[in-house]
């Protein structure tokens, strides 16, 4: 009687020692399968992704650029202002100076055209 059971519990034995060699040999291969077509599908969309990453960069680069262009511009208007200032005197002055020849111009052609006063 006790042999049967013996060989009853050596069979477990041997049936989960089989069962637990045949998991262990076959589940990494198994695994790296599942990996392998993961990443196949994967792959394509990774990639396009990456692509369009690349480019939206590459586009952001060009409009920082812009920008920081179009502010060192602004920067250089506003400290430019002095210079305006300074013109914008001399033209005043200079429009001043045209009106006083423009004046002065315009009584000596009336002295031309009057006629000199008589020795009476």
């Amino acid at each position: 009687m006790e042999e049967p059971e013996m060989q009853l519990k050596g069979k477990k034995v041997t049936d989960k020692f089989t069962e637990s060699v045949y998991v262990l040999a076959n589940e990494p291969s198994v695994a790296l399968y599942r990996l392998q077509e993961h990443v196949r599908r994967s792959l394509p969309e990774l990639a396009q992704h990456k692509a369009d990453m690349q480019r939206w960069e590459e586009q952001s680069q060009g409009a920082i650029y812009t920008v920081e262009y179009a502010c060192s511009a602004v920067k250089s208007l506003v400290d430019s202002s002095v210079y305006f200032r300074s013109v914008e005197g001399l033209l005043k002055q200079a429009i001043s100076i045209r009106d006083h020849m423009n004046t002065s111009a315009q009584g000596h052609s009336q002295e031309k055209l009057s006629p000199p006063p008589s020795l009476a």
